[in-house]
Formats: structure tokens, C-alpha cells, sequence
């Protein structure tokens, strides 16, 4: 179902409350993102509005915001949203169901409004009330959800509505505005008015004593904000202690290919209470911390000792020392890959929370950071030198040192100093093999232990000539350009680890299916393949080999003449980025690999080659690089394709060095092969 209010709601969970109450447990800090502040009453459209048919600052979109109000309230405990929406498409008409997520107990979605405004005029209310859906619920929290659907909904309608939340005493919230949505937003008016300590006026006058208490039960002196904003708008305050926000003409969510993750380059703003403003010194503290909660769980206790000893010998290198105690970890159940067991199952199978590395492995299970911590603790036992490093996911943020909120971080890695040199290794991500990094580890940004204390760091990038995919082919063609024959995937590196990744979470026929659907965007149209089966799919120690069938008709054919696609995977035209003129976001291709083709087509009776593509080599000096090559055989031509991808990254700037490269390669792909039938062969 799509949620039709302008920004869609989150919730953070974690521990602020208010200092004056001493309620028991971890309290709610809400974060919410929505439509906006209901100032005033429902107002009249204009003509303009209502005879609207399109929007120029907007060209084809379906639905537009005409205008968005949100208010955050802390010293009143409420959050209050407006937003007026005008219908131009009948996709647009999906705003019609508004859904209003929330945190179920404390919270209280209230003063439900809506109507639906046609282009003549008239006008239909909301009648009746929300349907109240549970959508999720999780351990000791409930999270809810108030849907209702506009009535009455036309191409041309306006669509307002309101409603507001409100919540008790015990709690603060932390409002989360996210300006871009699906659609364009012509106007919008966000407010924040925040416990009376954090105001500007109240500082003025000597001040309040309610503060908040931040997650580890600290008071949090400081009111922070973090922010993308578009160029001119700012936060303001006024004499009442909002702070205010007004934007015009905001573009709708990007959707360029290859973006980074989405939440890093949105506009927004996002504010928090917090026990410090200083960020070195933020992070160095939370650094700090984080090692000594991490040297606790890792602590190699005597049952570590005794199970290290029994899986290394005193002869073994430290290298290979390291490599078995990474395989007994990776044969362990990563729960972050089937399925995590919540309480009451451990209760029942009479195991608990791992608070310690002995822990996990006694009960042989536990998340990707639980067995990252575990094989630390195992190393340790064995004598070696190694540290933990807390790094984001880059499949799913950006880090940002000026955001001082340590759930940036998600992951775990371990990196082992051998003969001063150090080794970055993932074993908390299942089937990685040993001395390989998931991509969206590599070049990620955190905190880690050294050997001269605790730091931010980076974790280094992988070369891009450790992900390798070679797509080998042999093929029959006959007169008609109809061909059959089989083709090997070889894949080491990323392409190798996505598979089988995969495959722990489904079972052989559905990895088949999706490994068709794959092939499908790469062969060429009319031309069916499937994979027949897998070789090393759950040996990460090898590479992974897809043989693959395909038959089908790829030729063109005249009287005197057949035409075959040059370089058979790339006919299908799927190169990134040759049809997007400009770009507004960065490129992320997450990893640089290098993807090598050979393919075979044997001749048909009758018929030699008289065209073939040419030799050539396209760089992107520093960058990228395509060399290809073809050899012609009696009865057969082989054609051989090298393209070398070293660049993970690239700036808006950057782009258009980047398109014409592309284009080179795109124009080069699509080189023929060019069959001449003999006299002999005529008919053939």
C-alpha cells in the first residue's frame, strides 16, 4: 500500500525520557517524519489550483504537493501534520490512502481530517472512522498504523487532510523531517518547538531544568540538528522558541541509476537531544566505550582457550591459525541470515542472550556482529594480534562524523596484524570466504581499536580485480541465424558472494530462478537461457561456476548475408548511463570488478566470415578500460571482450567523463558479426 502523506513516518527507538521522571527501562525517542502543522482551518483553493491540469515546475508528474505543514510540540506533547495534494494523473490518484504508522501505548493518533476537493469545486469529507491496523509488532513495542482513504477521488481533485499525534509526559521526541517525497513540493512550513530548556529565549532568561536523558541515561544538554538542505533554505527561530523551516519548489525523491544509499543525499533534517556538541570529542568518548563493551564480549575466557586449542596446532602459521578458527565461525548458524530467535524461543530451548563470545559458541548461533566478536575472541585465545572495527553499511548510509548518533554504525569486522601488516576479515557475513570483505564493508567508515588506541577510521577497498565474472560461450549457428549451445559462468569476489548468499535463504530452484531472471537482461532478445545447475555454491573456498543453456535466434539473414551480434551479452543495450544527459547525485557502482567474455560461434556449412568487430582498447584512464579482440578460425570466429572497472565512486562533476566513456563502450558493443554464404553454400 502507498502512503500518500508527503514524507513517510519513521520511529527511532532508543532511551531519551525527560530528566524529571524516573520511569524504569528504556523510554521512546520518537522520530517522526510527516505531513505537516495544521495552523488554521481548511483553506479555499484558488482558481489556479483547482483548473490545474498539469504543472510546469513539475513536467509529467502525477500528483503534486501544493503545500506541507508540520509542527513538533515538546513542551505540549504533540505533533500536528496538514498537506494539500493536487490529482494530474490517474497514478496520481494512489494518494488517495493515506496511512499514519506509529508507536502503539503512550501514542495517539487524534483529529483525523480529510476531504476531497474536485476541480469544480464541490466538495466530499472523510466520513467515518480509520481503519486501526497493527502492521508491526516486535518484542515489548507495538507499532501501529491509522489508514484512511480519501473519498470521491478524480484526475484534477484536491486532496487535503490532517491529523495529529500526541504523547505523554514521559516522553520527548526528536522530529525527523524528510523534505523530498515522491512527488514535487511546492511549498513547506516545518516547526519545532522543544522542551523549554533548549529554547533560545529560555536561555535568555536563565533557563529550565527539564532536560532530556540520552540513551545511557546521560543528561543531554544539547539540543543538535543534523541536515541536507537545498541552496538558500536554513533553520530559523523565532520569540517563542520554534525553530522554523520554510522551503519552496523542493524536487521529488531522485531516481538516477547507481545512486548511493538514498537516506545520505536527501534533504532533511534531523534533530536530537544529546550530551555533547563537539564532534571529535563525541566520537573519540563513544570510541572509548564501544572498545571496552567490545574487549568484554570478546574476552578469550577459558572455554574459548579450550575449543581454540582444539581447532589450531602449535605449527600452524598465524595465517593459517587464523584461517581455521574462520572456518569453525563460519560453520556456525549466522542468524542474521536465517532467522533470529527471539526470547521466548531461547527461553524454551534453554538458551539465552549472548552477553559474552563463550556464549555464542556454546549455543552455536548467533548475529553477524555476535560472531564477528566471536572469532575476535578466538584469535586473542590464539595469541594473535587483532582489533574490532564498527563500520556503517554502505548499502545502506553514508557515514557522517557530524551526526553524533553512534547507530550510524552496524557491522562488525575484524583486522589482524601480522608482521605489521594488516588483514581486514568479515566473518560475520556468511559464506564470505577468508581474506574477502563484503563491498558494502570496503571503503566504510567507523570506529575501530589499534595499536595506538581507539579512532575513526576507514576500512581499506578491495581491488577491483578480485571480483572477476567470465562468461564463456560456445555456440552452433545455423543458415537462419538460429543458435544453440552452452555458456559457463566463472564468479570469484562479490558476484560469487551475492549468489550464495542467496541461496542460504532459498532453496535451488528459486536461486535458479532468480539466476534466469539475471540472464534475461543480458542475452539477447529471443534468445532463452537457463541455468542448469551450480558448482561451489556452498563452498565460498572456490569459485562459482553457472552452466548455463540457451538456444534461440539471434541472426539476421539475407539472401547472400547473416548477421550476428558481436559481442553476445551486450546487445541487449543495458549500458548505464548512455541515455542520461546530466546527473544530479554521485554514482556508487558499489565495486570495481573486472567481467571477461569469450564466446564462440561455430559457422554454418557454407558460410566464412566477412566482417568481424574490431580490435580496439576504450579508456577512462585512471578509471575503466575495454579492449576487445576476435579471431577468426576455419568454421568458427572467436570474439573476446575485457571490460575493467577500478572506480567504485564518481562526483556529479565527474559525470559527463563518465557517459562519454560509456557511450564509447555502448557503440562499440554493438559491433556485428557478418557471415558470407559461398556460392556453394547457397540455400544452405
Amino acid at each position: 500500500m502507498f502512503s500518500a502523506h508527503c514524507i513517510p513516518l519513521s520511529f527511532t527507538w532508543n532511551g531519551a525520557k525527560r530528566l524529571q521522571f524516573s520511569m524504569p527501562g528504556a523510554l521512546l525517542l520518537l522520530a517522526i517524519a510527516s505531513p505537516a502543522l495544521l495552523r488554521a482551518q481548511f483553506q479555499e483553493p484558488t482558481q489556479d489550483e483547482l483548473k490545474m491540469t498539469a504543472d510546469p515546475k513539475a513536467p509529467g508528474a502525477a500528483a503534486v504537493y501544493l503545500n506541507i505543514e508540520q509542527t513538533t510540540d515538546d513542551q505540549l506533547h504533540f505533533m500536528s501534520h496538514h498537506a494539500r495534494i493536487k490529482v494530474l494523473t490517474e497514478k496520481g490518484k494512489e494518494a488517495a490512502t493515506v496511512d499514519v504508522p506509529y508507536p502503539r501505548g503512550n501514542f495517539k493518533v487524534t483529529d483525523i481530517k480529510a476531504r476531497t476537493i474536485h476541480s469544480d469545486g464541490s466538495v466530499v469529507p472523510l466520513n467515518g472512522k480509520p481503519e486501526n491496523l497493527l502492521i508491526v509488532k516486535t518484542g515489548e513495542h507495538q507499532f501501529g498504523a491509522k489508514v484512511f482513504n480519501l473519498p470521491s477521488v478524480e484526475v484534477g481533485s484536491i486532496l487535503e487532510y490532517s491529523y495529529q499525534i500526541h504523547y505523554d509526559d514521559s516522553h520527548v521526541s526528536s522530529p525527523k523531517w524528510e523534505l523530498q517525497n515522491r512527488w514535487f513540493v511546492h511549498k513547506a512550513h516545518y516547526a519545532f518547538k522543544p522542551l523549554a530548556m533548549y529554547t533560545e529565549s529560555s536561555l535568555r532568561l536563565g533557563g529550565a531544568t527539564d532536560f532530556a536523558l540520552d540513551k545511557n541515561g546521560k543528561a543531554a544538554t544539547f539540543l543538535l540538528w543534523n541536515t541536507i538542505l537545498p541552496t538558500g533554505a536554513a533553520i530559523k527561530t523565532d520569540n517563542f522558541g520554534h525553530y522554523l523551516l520554510d522551503v519552496t519548489d523542493v524536487p521529488p525523491i531522485p531516481d538516477e541509476e547507481w545512486m548511493p544509499p538514498i537516506k545520505s543525499v536527501l534533504y532533511h533534517v534531523y534533530f536530537y537531544y544529546k550530551d555533547a556538541n563537539d564532534s571529535a570529542g563525541f566520537w573519540q568518548a563513544e570510541a572509548k566505550l564501544w572498545s571496552k563493551e567490545t574487549d568484554h564480549f570478546a574476552e578469550p575466557s577459558r572455554p574459548i582457550r579450550d575449543a581454540v586449542s582444539g581447532l589450531i596446532a602449535s605449527t600452524d602459521t598465524e595465517l593459517e591459525k587464523a584461517r581455521k578458527l574462520y572456518k569453525a565461525v563460519q560453520a556456525l548458524d549466522n542468524t542474521d541470515f536465517t532467522r533470529k530467535k527471539d526470547v521466548a524461543e531461547l527461553k524454551e530451548l534453554r538458551l539465552k542472550v549472548a552477553k559474552r563470545a563463550e556464549d555464542t559458541w556454546a549455543q552455536k548461533s548467533g548475529s553477524g556482529n555476535d560472531l564477528a566478536l566471536l572469532y575476535i575472541a578466538m584469535l586473542r585465545a590464539a595469541g594473535l594480534n587483532v582489533f574490532a572495527m564498527k563500520v556503517v553499511d554502505r548499502d545502506d548510509n553514508v557515514f557522517d562524523p557530524s551526526f553524533l548518533d553512534s547507530d550510524q554504525l552496524d557491522d562488525i569486522v575484524a583486522i589482524l596484524s601480522i608482521a605489521g601488516k594488516e588483514i581486514v576479515l568479515d566473518p560475520g557475513q556468511k559464506m564470505c570466504p577468508f581474506q574477502t570483505v563484503h563491498w558494502k564493508h570496503e571503503g566504510a567508515t567507523g570506529i575501530r581499536q589499534g595499536p595506538g588506541g581507539n579512532a575513526a577510521a576507514s576500512s581499506p577497498p578491495d581491488t577491483y580485480t578480485a571480483n572477476t565474472l567470465q562468461r564463456i560461450g560456445d555456440l552452433t549457428v545455423d543458415a537462419h541465424g538460429a543458435v544453440t549451445g552452452t555458456f559457463h559462468f566463472v564468479m570469484a569476489g562479490q558476484q560469487a558472494l551475492r549468489w550464495r548468499q542467496t541461496a542460504l535463504s532459498n532453496d535451488e530452484d528459486e536461486v535458479k530462478k532468480q539466476f534466469d531472471h539475471w540472464l534475461k537482461s543480458m542475452v539477447p532478445e529471443g534468445v532463452d537461457a537457463q541455468v542448469d545447475g551450480f558448482t561451489g555454491l556452498d563452498n565460498p573456498d572456490m569459485s562459482l561456476v553457472a552452466s548455463v543453456s540457451a538456444k534461440g535466434n539471434i541472426g539476421t539473414a539475407t539472401s547472400k548475408r547473416l548477421l550476428l551480434p558481436g559481442y553476445f551479452f551486450e546487445t541487449s543495450g543495458a549500458h548505464p548511463f548512455v541515455d542520461q544527459a546530466t546527473r544530479i547525485e554521485p554514482v556508487d557502482m558499489q565495486y570495481g570488478e573486472v567481467v571477461t567474455d569469450q564466446v564462440v560461434y561455430h559457422l554454418p556449412a557454407g558460410f566464412t566470415v566477412e566482417g568481424a568487430p574490431q580490435d580496439a582498447r576504450i579508456p577512462w584512464t585512471g578509471y575503466a578500460v575495454l579492449v576487445d579482440k576476435s579471431r577468426t578460425d576455419p568454421g568458427q570466429i572467436t570474439i573476446a571482450r575485457l571490460f575493467s572497472r577500478a572506480f567504485t565512486l564518481v562526483k556529479p562533476e565527474q559525470y559527463q567523463d563518465l557517459r562519454a566513456f560509456y557511450r564509447k563502450v555502448a557503440a562499440a558493443d554493438q559491433q556485428q558479426v557478418v557471415l558470407a554464404a559461398s556460392p556453394a553454400g547457397k540455400g544452405n
